[in-house]
């Protein structure tokens, strides 16, 4: 008798942990499909509001509108701490509006990832480096919202705290943290509302007709994804992989530079190659820009420059990834 009962406990204690494990698995879909929600909220839904970066001893307002008519997205940010500085982005499109010297320098870059838009549409990358577990739920521009935390599974990342609108699913704050959990920066909103107007009549930047408007001279970028004779690439660091390669001319440079973005779904570094001009010392060593950490190395006749929000390993291992080729 004690046998059977024996044998009923093991079988119990058994069928336990596997429906525990089972509603644990549920459980972290559940917080995967929460972030997935978030990322495709940020690109389909109307809205606006100020967010506030920090960073360090530096804080920045923005106002932001957002509108999507179900087939394009448009925005507008403005800064609204220092000198005045508008930008327009519609789809991959950005447009920077910079008021310097008495005039309003227009320039245009490539589509960037902005606040709320942060996180990729698939997560697969994302899934392959962070672990995610869920949090409180807190108020964030008196919302409701969800906590997460990403966790990196090495020290080639930072780790990140979001907190996601329980309604909306949009976005409300972003934390980025060091291993040893100091916050490195935060963005977070404290006025959000959805729109719900199509018209278009904000889009545009606010025009003062006692400047001058002038088209910043934009340097030939050549997107080229062909293979370098000069170098090739070794082994990158785990979770990182090459998501955009071009070819820069540089004010003031005369030889062109090469420009690789890697990327691991969220963190993102940029690494630049260029000839060492002969008589100039090539720059050697690590060295730390706010929370930016850049590498400097040199492969055969090649200066190389990594540089991105990611600890200082994860630079290091990519500058030194390029291999000098005779």
């Amino acid at each position: 008798m004690r046998y059977v009962m024996l044998i009923t406990r093991i079988v119990l204690s058994c069928l336990f942990s596997i429906a525990t494990l089972n509603a644990r698995a549920a459980t972290d879909e559940e917080m995967w499909q929460t972030l997935q929600k978030s990322a495709v909220a940020a690109h389909t839904l109307s809205y606006q509001g100020i967010f506030v970066c920090q960073s360090e001893q530096h804080s920045q307002s923005v106002r932001i509108k957002h509108l999507y008519n179900g087939q394009h997205e448009f925005a507008h940010n403005v800064v609204l701490d220092g000198t005045p500085r508008e930008m327009l982005s519609q789809g991959g499109d950005l447009v920077i509006y910079n008021q310097k010297n008495e005039r309003i320098v227009i320039g245009k870059r490539r589509g960037q990832n902005m606040f709320p838009a942060i996180l990729p549409t698939n997560l697969d990358a994302i899934k392959a480096s962070y672990s995610l577990r869920a949090g409180e739920t807190e108020r964030v521009a008196d919302r409701q919202a969800q906590m997460l935390f990403l966790d990196p599974k090495d020290n080639l990342r930072y780790g990140y705290r979001f907190w996601i609108d329980s309604e909306y699913g949009l976005l409300l704050k972003s934390v980025m943290v060091n291993s040893q959990n100091k916050i490195m920066s935060s963005i977070a909103f404290n006025q959000l509302g959805l729109i719900n107007n199509v018209n278009l009549d904000w889009f545009q930047p606010k025009i003062d007709t006692n400047k001058s408007y002038v088209m910043e001279d934009e340097m030939p970028v050549i997107i080229d994804n062909n293979a370098s004779p000069h170098w090739i690439l070794k082994e990158l660091p785990a979770g990182y992989h090459k998501v955009d390669q071009m070819i820069r001319m540089v004010h003031g440079k005369s030889l062109p530079v090469t420009h690789l973005v890697f990327s691991d779904g969220l963190a993102s570094v940029s690494l630049f190659i260029k000839p060492i001009k002969k008589g100039v010392k090539p720059r050697v060593g690590h060295s730390t820009v706010g929370n930016t950490s850049v590498h400097s190395s040199v492969a055969g006749a090649l200066q190389v420059t990594a540089l991105g929000e990611v600890p200082k390993a994860t630079v290091a291992q990519i500058a030194n990834a390029v291999v000098f080729v005779k």
